[in-house]
């Protein structure tokens, strides 16, 4: 079977960890061909390329900035983008003959593209929906409801709904939002099929912790708070920086890793508040990434309280992934906190209810047998409900049915 998958993600391997070539290495485990094709945006100053590698092609396409860009570059590199995913298909692809089309939103803009492979291929269409949009910029203010730009994307996301055949959500407030807001859908075209990864085993010893915490400057005595991706509006950061500030227990250090819309905010802050008991990192490369993660003690998920959609943050996973119990400060429409608490394995609380965030905080530092029980759960539920192979039989048994 030959598969095509289109992404804003730069995938560079198809060896490299993440929610998505977890998922396509198990189609060419199964002896499955993947073709990928992703966006080279113009800020890297490179030409379109194609990168042969164990039974997958990836096609760099050279794209406007898309990610991290401004509004207006923004929002045309991703109008663009489906016109440049099409003329590669129609030019490099010409004599490749898909049976699966698989894509991801964000964009919500590759409608003709996916009609275009259904159309010459028969092939079957399944959407990974990751993102709900456009209302997410709706609920963030960066689009006014129902302007013309608004009601433009309106229509793209009704046109990607119809002609996707299947449509795999995060998450069960994620089912029930897209039914709910989009009655012209038929339920049995919506399933759950939530982020998903190939989880590896991590042994860091007592001896290799303390040596990364001293390469990082952390404390060796405290229990490590990480908050690890995205730091732009989406994740309501100003909540984070009032935890910061309202830091009193001795053994609590905060980490904070990433980049985004919000990192030079963030650092302002940092330099003016010199928090004692704080750190900011900007990203890491995903290795060092995730060594650094192992020497940390608790995961952080941040949203902002206006939001409407349910986001389901793939970070989650890389926590459960080091066994980490997890505090989720986010909106009431999602349900990752729900998802958190049931499991045992960390606390939901609402963004802004600082009372609650500290004791939490509180119940993780004085009660260790009951933080164990959580480092267990935490792995329990990763290997419950997210991993590649789950999600791989899901699309599989959709496209059989």
């Amino acid at each position: 079977m030959n598969i095509l998958f289109l992404t804003l993600v730069k995938i560079n391997s198809i060896s490299s960890r993440d929610i998505y070539t977890d998922l396509l290495r198990e189609f060419i485990s199964e002896g499955h061909r993947v073709t990928i094709i992703c966006p080279i945006e113009r800020r890297e100053g490179k030409k379109s390329k194609a990168i042969q590698e164990n039974n997958s092609t990836i096609l760099h396409i050279k794209t406007l900035n898309i990610q991290k860009a401004n509004l207006i570059e923004k929002g045309l590199g991703t109008l663009a983008i489906e016109y440049q995913f099409l003329n590669a298909i129609k030019t490099k692809l010409k004599d490749t003959k898909f049976d699966l089309v698989l894509y991801a939103t964000p964009p919500i803009t590759f409608v003709k593209v996916i009609e275009y492979v259904k159309k010459r291929d028969n092939a079957f269409a399944y959407l990974l929906l990751k993102d709900i949009f456009p209302q997410n910029a709706v609920d963030m203010k960066m689009i006014k409801e129902k302007s013309i730009l608004h009601k433009l994307f309106q229509k793209k996301e009704k046109n990607l709904y119809n002609i996707s055949d299947k449509i795999g959500c995060m998450s069960e407030a994620n089912r029930n939002y897209i039914l709910k807001h989009n009655p012209y859908i038929k339920p049995e075209k919506v399933e759950i099929n939530p982020n998903s990864i190939q989880p590896i085993t991590f042994n860091q010893t007592d001896k290799e912790r303390i040596t990364i915490r001293q390469k990082y400057e952390l404390p060796e005595d405290s229990k490590i708070f990480v908050y690890g991706g995205n730091l732009g509006k989406p994740q309501g950061l100003d909540f984070l920086l009032e935890i910061l500030k309202t830091n009193t227990f001795e053994k609590v250090f905060f980490l904070i890793i990433g980049n985004g819309t919000e990192f030079n905010k963030i650092k302002k802050w940092f330099d003016i508040n010199q928090p004692p008991r704080a750190k900011l990192i900007a990203g890491l490369p995903k290795n060092e990434y995730d060594v650094l993660l192992q020497a940390c003690d608790v995961g952080l998920i941040f949203l902002h309280p206006n939001f409407t959609i349910p986001n389901f943050p793939s970070r989650l996973l890389s926590y459960l992934e080091m066994r980490m119990p997890v505090i989720a400060a986010t909106d009431s429409a999602t349900d990752i906190g729900i998802v958190i608490e049931k499991n045992n394995c960390g606390f939901a609380i609402q963004s802004g209810d600082l009372k609650s965030f500290l004791n939490a905080i509180e119940i993780i530092i004085k009660n260790n047998h009951n933080f164990n029980e959580m480092k267990n759960n935490a792995w329990n539920l990763l290997q419950n409900e997210y991993l590649a192979p789950q999600s791989f039989i899901k699309i599989k048994n959709a496209l059989y049915v």
